[in-house]
């Protein structure tokens, strides 16, 4: 796959369960599995205990990509917060898609803590494709939207200069 930008490499944050998905990346390691090295793991207790505001954060810093790790359903360690990981993911994939984020770039994988070559695979596989997809930059958006928003701003009090004022 071709990179969109000249040695840009995708950034990916990573908010895995303690009890499964971070021990199986844990396994991954000790057993030297080679995955791309884009990843940065933020360990949760549980997956549920992850806010969307959380993702929202790591894309508005700069991450390319975010995936998030948790117990396979059935087998969650708080017994229910990976179903309610499963419900705020349906309604966060919605407003990244209003908001222009492309559905590849956020990611829910049930991985167990013996798993460790499905996190390698499931890493490769979100790295790929954020290679395809290219840089978000949603810092860079941000700056391209504010410039908009001032030459706007300008445009209606140029516009309301040149009115004629009304007497009342």
């Amino acid at each position: 796959m071709e990179m969109k930008t000249n040695g840009w490499q995708p950034k990916i944050v990573a908010f895995f369960c303690n009890w499964c998905t971070y021990t199986a990346a844990d396994l991954a390691g000790v057993s030297r599995m080679k995955y791309a090295p884009n990843i940065r793991i933020i360990r949760l207790m549980c997956s549920g205990r992850l806010d969307p505001q959380f993702v929202m954060a790591a894309f508005a810093r700069g991450a390319d990509g975010v995936l998030i790790g948790g117990c396979h359903p059935g087998d969650c360690h708080y017994v229910e917060g990976n179903y309610k990981t499963l419900r705020r993911m349906t309604l966060l994939k919605r407003m990244l898609a209003d908001l222009g984020i492309e559905e590849d770039r956020c990611r829910l994988e049930w991985i167990s803590a013996s798993e460790g070559d499905k996190v390698k695979w499931v890493v490769n596989d979100m790295t790929e494709k954020l290679r395809a997809l290219g840089p978000l930059d949603l810092p860079g958006k941000h700056k391209e939207w504010d410039a908009e928003m001032e030459a706007l701003e300008k445009e209606v009090q140029t516009q309301q200069e040149g009115e004629p004022s009304h007497v009342h």
